[in-house]
């Protein structure tokens, strides 16, 4: 990994055509942050998983709205923002997928799974939108 470079940020409308777009920044970031294979991975769900809820929870797939994602490179980690233009929401109040009453339900696991495949996820609800922060640590070699 370069020492700390700039971050990165990709701006796109609320449209599921972008998502390549949004392939392309993670293989990116994950490169430069230095991940191995497993975390790279790992990121890429997590991270295709909250800009799909962003474009469609988050701001409808209204696409007068974008969704932002950028990446700040540490030493030791790496932090990706998404952030979107909705209304806002409350984590807390999400269905456990877990409970047996969900456990069929097509949708609700998202949050649960992107919780389970980065070192750490931040949520930062406004009424101008919701951001959730990434963070992934870089094992040191």
């Amino acid at each position: 990994m370069q020492k700390n470079p700039g971050p990165d940020r990709l701006v796109i409308e609320s449209d599921m055509v972008h998502l390549p777009k949004v392939e392309a920044f993670i293989a990116s970031l994950c490169s430069k942050a230095g991940l191995s294979e497993d975390q790279s991975d790992n990121m890429a769900i997590a991270i295709t998983e909250m800009v799909n809820n962003a474009i469609l929870h988050g701001n409808k797939q209204d696409s007068s709205k974008m969704v932002t994602v950028e990446a700040v490179y540490y030493d030791d980690r790496v932090q990706v923002s998404i952030e979107d233009e909705g209304e806002g929401f409350d984590p807390e109040e999400v269905a456990d997928p877990l409970q047996p009453e969900n456990l069929w339900k097509q949708s609700g696991r998202g949050i649960f799974l992107v919780r389970e495949f980065v070192s750490e996820v931040e949520f930062a609800p406004s009424d101008s939108g919701t951001k959730v922060v990434l963070t992934e640590y870089i094992a040191s070699t």
